[in-house]
């Protein structure tokens, strides 16, 4: 049944021209061919921020939500480096590791993970990240396996160019799920007159702080409900005249 998902996977990225890329990948499928209770897959085209194009409900979603506001975990670490993340067993992993991020996961059941990078030679264009409830390493052929579906998805990210650069201009009128976080990084830096990565960094400490995803925080921000002052530093508050001025 496996090796039936597997190749019905790989079928799968292969989409249309302009199709929207690989929405259409049934990614409970693709955890069922590699052996594991989830995967999710990001792309980052050099904007120090990820898309999420497809993920498993549950664990893996909140996986990639708690990566993604708080900046630290595997994903970060492969679309650093480009070299590939291997943990099997989480418990054991020293907690200066990733401080902040490692508590939670393991408060979701999450055992082990493996973040393999989408690598196009030197260039890291996207993660590929497997999480598994039990402990131990992943075998040798689900771990051949995921490998060539990385290599797949390589591909298929650079054959679909209408969709990376749809992402990498995130547009306000963009379909990506984490569009509106690029525009709010552009609005803070703009409010607070700081660069774009610390705008980014300001988000993700208010969204931590606020107990909120990332994605939420950055909505309110777009909406106008939350501004961020040039104010050397003050908390954020409610946008001025009522959340409707302002960048």
């Amino acid at each position: 049944m496996a090796m039936d998902d597997l190749a019905a996977v790989l079928e799968s990225l292969r989409p249309a021209p302009g199709s929207g890329g690989m929405a259409g990948v049934d990614a409970q499928r693709c955890a069922r061919a590699l052996g594991v209770d989830g995967v999710a897959v990001s792309v980052t085209p050099g904007s120090g921020l990820n898309e999420l194009l497809w993920v498993t409900p549950g664990a893996s979603t909140r996986l990639e939500d708690l990566q993604f506001t708080l900046g630290q975990g595997p994903g970060p670490e492969v679309a650093s480096s480009g070299a590939a993340v291997v943990v099997p067993d989480l418990a054991a992993e020293p907690a200066a590791r990733w401080p902040v991020l490692l508590p939670e996961v393991l408060a979701l059941g999450i055992g082990a993970v493996f973040c393999l990078p989408l690598r196009l030679g030197e260039v890291c264009l996207g993660t590929m990240t497997l999480q598994r409830a039990r402990p131990g390493p992943l075998a040798q052929t689900p771990m051949s396996d995921a490998r060539i579906i990385t290599h797949a998805l390589t591909a298929a990210l650079v054959k679909d160019e209408q969709s990376w650069d749809a992402f990498a201009a995130a547009h306000d009128s963009s379909h990506f799920y984490r569009a509106a976080v690029h525009q709010a990084t552009g609005m803070v830096s703009a409010q607070a007159g700081v660069s774009v990565a610390e705008a980014l960094i300001r988000l993700r400490a208010y969204a931590f702080q606020q107990g909120r995803s990332l994605l939420e925080v950055a909505e309110d921000v777009v909406a106008r409900r939350v501004h961020f002052r040039d104010d050397d530093g003050d908390e954020p508050g409610p946008a001025p005249g009522g959340g409707t001025e302002g960048p």
